[in-house]
């Protein structure tokens, strides 16, 4: 009975080796912001008409292959030579977010396969960039087309990606660098004209000025006409009576001729 043992357990133990082989080889960790495509050797190949493989632990047949897939968003930095539209090299630094679409995984990598970034996002980003930047000339890109050639180079390239089972975030203008050269002439230019707008500025506020004391100036002779036009011999009378009993009511000693002034106004002469 003892010596039988060994050869039963034998087998047994050679059937767990080969379960625990075949388990290592069927199982399959899909990480943290990543998905899974499943080719079946035996059954179709790539599956493209289920979801791929969502993160955690599978077990597929060992004669089965999955492709693993990072799905978060990512960002790719990238430097390129175009031409303005009169001809002058322009170096624009850009980046691009993107991920490729999770359900149609198998799609992608099928038709494209797992070198899209290089294959379909790069190429199209390039094209749509000197499709672009060959619209404008060096000073437009310089200064107020920035956002311009930004949102068109986004646009053309997602019309493209979206067909390829991509999706594209954004693409951002990072830099656009000039020749030296033209740089300086523009900074000059652009310095001229801000002076010019400097001067016509100080021009307009000093004619502004101007007119502000010539309406000054006629409101203040037409008050005065109109002060004037108002101070009757009669009234003059009156402040001139008033300022005599004024005066007269004064302890100060004081001599009052009746009647010497002109108009019959009196005069006061005092010893102070």
């Amino acid at each position: 009975m003892m010596e039988k043992l060994p050869k039963i357990g034998l087998p047994i133990l050679i059937g767990i080796v080969l379960f625990i082989i075949i388990i290592a080889k069927s199982a399959v960790t899909i990480g943290s912001g990543e998905a899974g495509v499943l080719y079946k050797t035996f059954g179709g190949g790539v599956v493209t008409d289920e979801p791929p493989l969502g993160e955690g632990f599978h077990i597929v047949a060992p004669w089965n292959k999955v492709y693993i897939y990072e799905v978060r968003r990512q960002e790719i930095f990238e430097k390129m030579k175009v031409l303005s539209s009169n001809g002058l090299d322009i170096q624009l630094d850009a980046s691009a977010w993107y991920k490729p679409d999770e359900m149609n995984l198998g799609k992608l990598h099928q038709e494209i396969g797992e070198n899209y970034l290089n294959r379909i996002i790069l190429p199209t980003i390039r094209s749509a960039a000197r499709s672009v930047v060959g619209r404008y000339t060096p000073e437009q890109l310089y200064s107020s087309k920035r956002d311009a050639i930004q949102k068109e180079i986004f646009e053309e390239t997602k019309k493209i990606v979206d067909d390829q089972y991509i999706v594209l975030d954004e693409i951002l203008v990072r830099d656009v660098t000039l020749p030296p050269t033209i740089k300086d002439a523009i900074e000059r230019k652009l310095k001229q004209e801000q002076e010019s707008l400097e001067y016509e500025f100080r021009l307009v506020t000093a004619e502004k000025e101007a007119e502000r004391q010539i309406i000054e100036a006629e409101g203040k002779a037409q008050a005065n006409k109109i002060l004037s036009a108002s101070l009757t011999d009669k009234i003059l009378q009156d402040k001139g009576i008033e300022a005599t009993n004024k005066l007269a009511e004064s302890p100060n000693s004081k001599v009052v001729i009746i009647g010497s002034g002109e108009s019959g106004m009196p005069i006061i002469l005092g010893n102070q």
